[in-house]
């Protein structure tokens, strides 16, 4: 009964094991983040410059006849350039993670894109989204008046059907798939910091 007593519990919780991250694991990981981030930056890039070539091919082949289809066009394609050039901003960040760097490094430029990330999904996805939707429907507008209210209304209805559903459902799941990969992350590096320190 007297031995029970006269455990150390504090010299047993020191000699215990304790894991340690494995720093190549973390450090691939971060690779990987890094890598598939320039490539979503570099395809959604080549996709709104292939869409506003696209965009205004239509404007100079049909030459529009009604002012809300060339302003349409204007909102959809200066939507796009605005969305592209702060997106873009995240080009240099991505680049300047690098294996040379501290752990506080990598955690200091690894939260700075979290805050630039969140910014994207939550403000410029908004403007984005809704100077997108202004101007196609602004756009729809010249031909939608030349169809049936039926057409016209079908036309209208899909259109907005279809950003809705990007909004509500394809958007939010992209927002939680980047916020889990980048969580992750900056919480490994957190406690590799901790451990360190400790």
């Amino acid at each position: 009964m007297d031995n029970v007593n006269n455990i150390d519990f504090k010299d047993l919780w020191k000699k215990q094991s304790v894991s340690q991250p494995d720093m190549k694991d973390l450090l691939l990981r971060v690779s990987k983040f890094k890598k598939a981030a320039l490539r979503s930056l570099w395809i959604t890039n080549i996709l709104l410059f292939v869409t506003s070539a696209f965009i205004i091919f239509i404007w100079m082949y049909y030459q529009p006849q009604f002012i809300s289809t060339k302003i349409g066009i204007v909102f959809t394609i200066l939507a796009m350039v605005v969305y592209m050039f702060v997106y873009n901003k995240l080009l240099a960040k991505y680049k300047d993670i690098d294996s040379t760097q501290t752990n506080q490094e990598y955690l200091q430029k690894l939260i700075f894109i979290k805050k630039k990330q969140q910014f994207l999904q939550t403000k410029m996805m908004s403007f984005y989204f809704i100077a997108l939707t202004v101007g196609i429907c602004l756009y729809m507008y010249e031909y939608a008046s030349r169809m049936s209210a039926l057409g016209a209304g079908l036309t209208y209805g899909i259109t907005l059907l279809w950003m809705l559903f990007n909004w509500f459902y394809i958007r939010p799941k992209q927002i939680k798939k980047q916020q889990e990969k980048i969580n992750s992350l900056i919480e490994k590096f957190e406690e590799v910091n901790n451990q360190l320190e400790s």
